[in-house]
């Protein structure tokens, strides 16, 4: 009795240290830890819109030769002068009116010109003023189709457009138009109408325009 229960003890303890041994292979070590003291990601900084939004010229406008008319829309940048700074309709009567300055011509005038007449004006009120001007709209090179036509109404003047070209982008004659007798109404100083004959059978046989040329204004009118 007294020597089994000896080998009992003496196998216990042989068998606690393997299993302490074994109970340390399976602990895993502990993750390092994150020091704190290490300053946080600044987050990205955030850029404020602009203030002024941006000016877009009209397409196809040359602010060295484009020529400013009336019911164009414009605009007129004073730099650093936001009060003095907008879009301005061209008014019927070619004018534009501007703090300050007042009533300035703007028709007949390139935008480079306009600007020059109105940095020389202002200059009475502000040091050495940096005036842009910038063509938002087109809306005096327009002539306008009445009668036996497909689309009546304002078309786009583009360069040297002949009267054939101008009824052709209108959609083109109806059947019932009289093709001898069209002619173009033409506003002249003073209030006066003109009316210039075209012969549309003769251009199209001939290409023979007849010596008309479309300016900005002018009425197609189709009997």
């Amino acid at each position: 009795m007294k020597v089994h229960i000896s080998a009992m003890l003496l196998i216990g303890m042989l068998s606690a240290p393997l299993a302490m041994v074994a109970q340390q292979g399976d602990m895993k070590p502990a993750p390092a830890a994150v020091p704190t003291d290490q300053p946080a990601s600044a987050p990205a900084a955030s850029v404020a819109p602009s203030a002024v939004a941006p000016v877009t010229a009209a397409p196809g406008v040359n602010p060295d030769t484009y020529v400013v008319g009336p019911e164009d829309s414009i605009s007129v940048n004073v730099w650093k002068e936001p009060t003095l700074s907008g879009s301005f309709p061209v008014r019927p009567d070619g004018m534009i009116s501007l703090a300050l300055v007042g009533d300035v011509v703007a028709a007949g005038r390139t935008p480079m010109e306009l600007a020059t007449e109105l940095t020389t004006k202002l200059k009475k009120y502000i040091t050495d003023p940096t005036v842009t001007v910038t063509v938002l709209g087109v809306n005096s090179k327009r002539i306008f189709m009445l009668g036996e036509i497909a689309h009546i109404g304002a078309l786009p003047l583009s360069s040297a457009m002949t009267p054939l070209q101008a009824i052709a982008a209108a959609g083109g004659l109806s059947p019932y138009a009289n093709k001898s007798h069209i002619y173009i109404l033409r506003s002249e100083p003073g209030g006066k109408q003109k009316k210039i004959p075209f012969d549309y059978k003769k251009a199209i046989k001939d290409g023979d325009m007849q010596g008309v040329t479309l300016l900005p204004g002018d009425t197609i009118v189709v009997p």
